[in-house]
């Protein structure tokens, strides 16, 4: 009886995460939190070649002006899909490519990991606090 230890599957290299999906749109009210926030995030863990599921949380406040427009959030999200990044490595990866687009400092981006060979995992990257 064949067993599946040791097989490896194949996935894309984070060249593959398009945040050229990321649109924004212009919204003034600084003051004001959004939250977004999905169960569909997934990617592949680089070690294991395995999915990994996660919960994705996005706060932020609109400080530059700007809000992320959320069909082209979907789109981007799903570009992680297929590829091999570290749960650590993909939160930081989606902070970095919101706040660009956003210009805030207020964001805060929270993953939290399905139990995976009985640990919880959650990241988080950044702050909502002004400094």
């Amino acid at each position: 009886m064949p067993i599946a230890e040791g097989q490896t599957f194949e996935f894309l290299d984070e060249s593959h995460i398009n945040s050229g999906f990321l649109e924004p749109f212009d919204f003034n009210s600084p003051e004001q939190l959004i939250i977004t926030e999905t169960d569909e995030f997934s990617a592949v863990c680089p070690f294991s070649g395995l999915p990994d599921y996660a919960r994705l949380k996005i706060e932020y406040y609109p400080e530059g002006g700007k809000c992320v427009e959320l069909k082209s959030l979907k789109y981007y999200i799903i570009s992680f899909r297929n590829v091999g990044i570290y749960q650590e490595a993909a939160t930081k990866r989606i902070y970095d490519d919101l706040k660009q687009l956003l210009q805030t400092n207020r964001l805060r981006v929270t993953t939290i990991y399905k139990t995976r060979g009985g640990f919880d995992t959650t990241c988080i990257e950044g702050r909502l606090e002004e400094k």
